[in-house]
């Protein structure tokens, strides 16, 4: 791992670490408290944090609160537009990313991977280790292992598509990685899964950064709206973290859910969106137009 990886690697720890103590009751500590709690100097703590997101500490901590997600849906809340046709491609952006996704046909993905060729690597991301994986067509999947370890996550993807032949090849994919955690540039998405999964996913990528919505909204647009439990499964069985973005999905309580790699990732992703998006409020209007 390079020193850049170790660095943003670090990052995410730290603000790991923010969000313990921020749930332990610290959500009115100021810079100078927070800082000493994780031994470091405030400068140095300003310095790390606004490099990483690109925002303060003490602007960023009201994004990691536990009653964000409440905020989110009274003042950033989507409305999905409903619909029984959803196409199996398209583009959208991601902020300066632009992404292409192809979704694999029902008759492919019932092989189970069968003939399919996947290269995989690990890289760095700005919510910690991540594991990438990809076809020709584009990335296939994305796991996160900060919080469920590497062998875990790898173990997970692979069941995924159980016949498909694994190559370790992180030379392959890093374009497309490193485009898709910079948010700049562009990349592509190969949707593997189920006719109603991908319908799902789809619904997610037209939720705007720093935006959210909810399991229902995502039934009603797809044409489903009393699925809301088998469209809470497939939020589930996203492959393509972060950029399938399943993490904007919330209940309507305001409750965060569940998420596949761990809760304070999704907190992370919602908070650094957050943030971002406030920070660049073009940027924001762009996404969402």
């Amino acid at each position: 791992m390079n020193i850049e990886a170790r660095e943003s690697t670090y990052h995410y720890g730290v603000m790991r670490r923010a969000i313990e103590l921020i749930d332990d009751g610290g959500e009115d500590l100021t810079l100078e408290q927070l800082a000493a709690r994780m031994d470091m100097s405030p400068a140095h703590f300003q310095r790390l944090f606004s490099a990483w997101v690109g925002v303060s500490p003490k602007r960023y901590q009201q994004y990691l609160r536990l009653g964000h997600a409440k905020a989110l849906l009274r003042d950033r809340f989507t409305t999905l537009q409903a619909s029984h046709a959803v196409g199996l491609s398209g583009s959208g952006r991601l902020h300066d990313l632009f992404l292409r996704w192809e979704a694999m046909s029902p008759g492919e993905y019932a092989r189970k991977g069968d003939g399919l060729r996947i290269f995989w690597g690990w890289f760095d991301s700005p919510f910690g280790l991540a594991l990438v994986m990809g076809t020709e067509k584009g990335i296939c999947g994305l796991a996160f292992a900060a919080e469920t370890g590497a062998e875990p996550a790898m173990a997970d993807m692979r069941a995924r598509w159980p016949q498909a032949e694994f190559t370790e090849d992180p030379a392959a994919l890093r374009p497309l990685a490193e485009a898709a955690f910079a948010q700049k540039g562009e990349t592509a998405l190969h949707m593997i899964g189920a006719p109603l999964q991908i319908k799902v996913w789809e619904a997610l990528l037209r939720i705007p950064s720093g935006h959210v919505s909810t399991y229902s909204e995502l039934a009603l647009a797809i044409g489903s709206p009393r699925a809301v439990r088998a469209v809470g499964t497939a939020v589930g069985r996203n492959p393509v973290s972060w950029l399938i973005p399943c993490h904007r999905a919330l209940r309507k309580s305001g409750a965060l859910g569940g998420y596949h790699w761990g809760l304070p990732v999704k907190r992370a992703m919602l908070a650094y969106e957050a943030a971002r998006d406030e920070d660049n409020p073009a940027q924001d209007a762009r996404a969402a137009g």
